[in-house]
């Protein structure tokens, strides 16, 4: 069986679709696009349409962060 949602650090249940905001060099936010594992343990894959900031993911279109370090956005 497929689990096709992930939990995030403030223990909110997110699906593909659904926004989150991180911290990678600033805050920032995007939406999934993926999710890989389940639960906190999850990997999600971001997408955000005019490229992350900072000088970690700067410019990129697509990035993947863990659950644990999300929080939703709705």
């Amino acid at each position: 069986m497929k689990i096709n949602y992930a939990i995030t650090k403030d223990n909110k249940r997110v699906h593909v679709g659904d926004t989150v905001s991180f911290k990678a060099d600033i805050e920032q936010w995007g939406e999934i696009v993926e999710i890989q594992g389940s639960g906190k343990m999850a990997t999600l894959r971001l997408y955000r349409g005019n490229g992350f900031e900072g000088d970690y993911i700067g410019g990129e279109t697509y990035t993947d962060m863990e659950s644990r370090r999300c929080f939703y956005e709705g």
